[in-house]
């Protein structure tokens, strides 16, 4: 092999890059459609045959490409999308590398079919997998774009052996087509396969209308498990010089609705869809108290912030972003979703109704649940949290009920309440019950009143659109969980214990670079930590609760953390663990018979509690049952 040094031939120039841009068929599709979004597209038909391999058709009706620029498009490093390297900070366009068509020219047959706007003519010019470019010749198009890519990798067959089924191919255009969709609700899809239409996306510019397509990208079943919510916030930059403006807005659905993958959750970043390492902890940190097991939970979100905040250029697919200052990023993202999440929403079945949630201070976030009706084996969604006005009543103290003092933070006795309290609270509901209307209302009990215990396990309660079931032990878990949060939250930081004989570490010259630059924030977390060397560290004091866990390893987690993200959950993460145990323990057990008072007591308290609807470990709380479901299960009206 010589060892001197030669310019490459531009061919196997292009050819590389194409390595990079064009890995299979969806690969064509993606950078195509992006382009045709960026040209100011209404409608986009992506036509494809034999899974792609074979043709693909992108036709769009945008502004079009000049006749003398033609050539120039299937050219590298020709684009229209940036001008200098200062365009580079603040990317607003999907694609901007002028990489992908001529990447595409140099595995494929390509045909670029153009009208500019104003021209009275479409100009065609042809790529078949070499340099050779020809001349403009006239063509018959209306204005807009159509590109036509045939027999991919027919000049580089390794690169097709690594290909698919058709099968296989379509099913990636295909999700892609969707994924794509959900980016512009001003632009139309249409999606064709041998000539039959597959997917089809009309201009959705009203809120009804976006959930139609939402729904025809997931299900209409997860349009009426989520609401959409939106929430801007401002966030000091800078050492407080300056501000970045963010906001996130989408639909989430309830935890109850998890998936057994990942394949729905959709997250867009100044309309690019990503999977970015950073985002998709931060959302999994959201959701960490309320997930079922290994589930996925089901998202379409989008964050938006100023161009100047992200880099886009740090992936040649443009899968991945690179935010400027990640750990604001990540910690807007949680706090957004972990209040989502947290604060149920308005009684389903209703009206679409805003609920307005405080975040920090003046920030509001404002969530809109869907209007259709609560279906059997479904959690119906209730407004709970603290933000319902509750009766003018005195409410029945559940602890005080059965004899456990009226300290709210007490756990439950074993022994039973005396029959004078029993009697007393029983009648209050009972007085109460007989001066109340018959109609239930919902912002006042969501959960209704108990009717009495099945097993001794299940409470069935009836509100006013029917049955309501209720796991005792899973709900009383979560509201005793919460209350042992929010205990080790209002203490003035995290209680710190000193070691006995300080514990010397050896680590990498890395990660003493990350004790040093985050030192407060790992006091913040009840770790005080010293360099000793540039190859070890001594641990001098750990968090109270976590004194008999594994610190070497719960050291460099948090470390690995603040590489990763800029923040660390590790600590909280062993903390609510031990919360949750102790929680678990200290619920009333299954088989333990409960009083008419005690169990509307609970139920009240499950409407005051936040997360209420899932317990400790994921699992739901309560489900509830219409009216109408029972009257379907009876044949009742048919």
């Amino acid at each position: 092999m010589s060892r001197r040094i030669a310019k490459l031939d531009p061919h196997v120039i292009n050819q590389i890059a194409a390595g990079e841009v064009v890995e299979r068929p969806a690969s064509i599709v993606k950078e195509l459609v992006e382009n045709s979004i960026d040209a100011g597209s209404t409608n986009i038909i992506i036509d494809i045959k034999s899974g792609g391999m074979d043709h693909i058709i992108i036709q769009d009706n945008g502004h079009g490409i000049e006749k003398d620029d033609l050539n120039l498009a299937l050219s590298s490093h020709s684009t229209s999308k940036i001008k200098s390297a200062d365009d580079l900070v603040e990317v607003s366009t999907l694609g901007f590398r002028g990489e992908a068509l001529p990447s595409i020219a140099a595995v494929s047959r390509l045909t670029l079919t153009s009208r500019a706007k104003g021209a009275e003519y479409a100009y065609k010019v042809q790529g078949k997998g070499f340099d050779e470019i020809n001349e403009p010749m006239p063509a018959s198009l209306p204005e807009g774009t159509r590109i036509e890519v045939l027999d991919l990798f027919f000049n580089v067959p390794a690169r097709r052996k690594f290909l698919r089924t058709e099968r296989t191919e379509f099913s990636h255009i295909e999700t892609l087509v969707k994924r794509l969709a959900l980016i512009r609700y001003d632009i139309g899809f249409t999606l064709i396969h041998n000539g039959r239409e597959v997917f089809s996306a009309p201009i959705a510019m009203a809120m009804d209308e976006k959930q139609m397509r939402i729904g025809s990208v997931f299900s209409t079943e997860f349009l009426t498990e989520s609401f959409h919510f939106t929430h801007t916030k401002e966030v000091p930059v800078d050492d407080y010089d300056t501000t970045r403006t963010l906001t996130l807005e989408g639909w989430v659905a309830k935890p109850t609705f998890f998936r057994n993958n990942n394949d729905w959750q959709y997250v867009y970043v100044n309309g690019r869809m990503v999977k970015d390492r950073l985002v998709a902890h931060a959302i999994r940190q959201a959701y960490r108290d309320v997930m079922y097991s290994d589930k996925h939970p089901a998202f379409v979100i989008y964050l938006t912030l100023d161009a100047a905040a992200v880099d886009v250029n740090a992936h040649p697919q443009k899968h991945e972003v690179r935010f400027r200052e990640s750990r604001m990023v990540h910690n807007f993202l949680f706090s957004t979703l972990n209040h989502v999440i947290s604060q149920p929403e308005v009684m389903a079945g209703h009206e679409k109704m805003p609920v307005v949630a405080s975040l920090d201070g003046n920030e509001t976030l404002e969530a809109v649940t869907n209007s259709e009706p609560v279906s059997i084996a479904r959690q119906g969604g209730f407004s709970f949290g603290g933000q319902i006005p509750h009766r003018p009543y005195k409410p029945v103290n559940l602890y005080e009920a059965i004899g456990a003092g009226s300290d709210r933070g007490s756990l439950f006795e074993k022994e039973s309440p005396s029959l004078a309290t029993a009697d007393k609270v029983t009648s209050e509901i009972r007085d109460h019950s007989l001066n109340h209307d018959d109609q239930f209302n919902p912002d006042e009990a969501p959960l209704g009143y108990a009717l009495g215990q099945l097993h001794e396990a299940y409470i069935l309660a009836e509100n006013r659109d029917g049955l309501v079931m209720v796991d005792m032990h899973a709900a009383h878990e979560r509201i005793i969980y919460e209350r042992f949060k929010n205990a080790v939250g209002s203490q003035e930081g995290i209680i710190r214990q000193a070691l006995l004989i300080p514990k010397s570490m050896d680590v990498s010259s890395k990660e003493i670079a990350l004790v040093e630059e985050f030192q407060s924030e790992l006091q913040s977390l009840g770790l005080v930590i010293e360099v000793l060397s540039h190859t070890s560290i001594v641990i001098r004091e750990v968090p109270a609760s976590l004194i008999r866990a594994n610190i070497d390893k719960l050291v460099l987690e948090v470390l690995k953390d603040f590489d990763r993200y800029g923040s660390s959950s590790k600590i909280t993460e062993h903390m609510n663990d031990i919360l949750s145990t102790m929680a678990c323990h200290s619920a009333i057990r299954h088989h333990r018979r409960l009083t008419l008072p005690e169990m509307n007591a609970l139920l009240r308290d499950m409407e005051r509690t936040e997360r209420s609807g899932q317990c400790n470990h994921g699992r739901p709380t309560w489900r509830s049952l219409a009216l109408t479901d029972l009257d379907k299960l009876f044949y009742r009206g048919e």
